[in-house]
């Protein structure tokens, strides 16, 4: 049998494709396993590449072949779509992701340390109990709306409203619609205190990060910005510059060209949206301010606002965060704001 260098899986909760491919791209294996069988294949293999798409549980994985000796690689499923061929099964998604590995022009995702995915999962269950409150505090007010009360929009309007509309003896709540309402209030409270306890342990995770404390000199930069941007970079070395981050995270136009005619449009909005979202909220609040300024920095923005508009010069600076950011990560370098000459 020929030597094996790389393996292409489909990965389950279950159950597992595999696809073995020699020197010459030829098919010598194609195995369907069980979670608790596939890593004992592997096992016998000698080391070769095992691609996978990144997608759930993927990074642990990786991490358990690396032990084993094999390189893994993760690749973007929706680049490995383009190697799919035939009938849509376990086994040709495997050869699909075994070929794309081959043809060697995807970038692949970066493996996750453990430390890096207790870090995005802290990230994600904050914007759950986030969402979680606003959707408390957005019922709570429809229902209010039904009784003939009407409630400003904000958490902090209802959190002031509720003891009063509680104690209010005049308006229609029955006793069973206060008794509800009161442990609406309840779980409010309840939430506050949890929001405030993740908004503590970002501040606490980024004094201990040093990466994340240089981020906090950039403009626009505050702790959890500093935090998402660290967390979704990295050590930031599968970039090689700071245009290539700022692409990655969608914040470069978005290009439809034909017959040498070059056609810019908006931003690509490629990555992860959250992080995006963030990054621009921060350089909104920066070129919001800049009026009265005059180092180089706040001069730039203020031109741009004049000849290309407000929401430009925001998604503009955005892109200069992101690519100044890579160079506080990955070079380890220190921000140096020139000033006014």
């Amino acid at each position: 049998m020929s030597q094996i260098t790389i393996v292409g899986v489909d990965l389950a909760k279950n159950s597992f494709a595999l696809v073995a491919l020699d020197v010459h791209g030829k098919e010598v294996q194609r195995k369907t396993l069980r979670r608790k069988q596939w890593l004992t294949y592997l096992a016998q293999l000698p080391p070769c590449t095992v691609a996978m798409e990144a997608c759930a549980s993927a990074h642990h994985w990786a991490r358990r072949l690396q032990a084993l000796g094999h390189t893994p690689v993760l690749l973007p499923p929706q680049h490995v779509k383009a190697y799919q061929r035939g009938q849509k099964n376990d086994g040709n998604d495997a050869r699909a992701v075994a070929e794309a590995q081959r043809h060697g022009a995807i970038r692949p995702v970066p493996i996750q340390t453990v430390a890096q995915q207790d870090a995005r999962m802290f990230l994600n269950f904050r914007r759950q109990v986030l969402a979680t409150r606003t959707r408390l505090v957005n019922q709570t007010r429809g229902v209010l709306a039904e009784y003939g009360i009407v409630v400003p929009r904000g958490i902090a309007a209802l959190r002031r409203a509720l003891p009063e509309i509680l104690e209010d003896a005049e308006n229609e709540l029955s006793p069973a619609m206060r008794a509800l309402l009161e442990r609406q209030r309840q779980r409010l409270v309840e939430l506050d205190a949890e929001v405030a306890w993740y908004d503590a342990q970002v501040k606490q995770r980024v004094q201990e990060e040093p990466a994340c404390k240089r981020l906090l000199a950039l403009p626009g930069v505050g702790p959890l910005v500093g935090l998402a941007l660290k967390t979704w970079m990295g050590d930031g070395r599968q970039f090689d510059r700071g245009r290539a981050a700022s692409a990655a995270l969608g914040m470069v136009p978005r290009q439809h060209s034909t017959g040498g005619r070059s056609v810019l449009l908006g931003i690509s909005k490629r990555g992860d949206p959250w992080v995006r979202a963030l990054v621009i909220h921060g350089a909104r609040a920066v070129v919001s301010r800049v009026a009265g300024k005059d180092d180089p920095l706040s001069r730039w923005i203020q031109r741009l606002v004049a000849t290309r508009g407000f929401n430009k010069a925001v998604v503009a600076l955005a892109n200069k965060i992101v690519r100044m950011a890579w160079v506080v990560i990955a070079r380890g370098e220190e921000y140096q704001p020139r000033t006014a000459a």
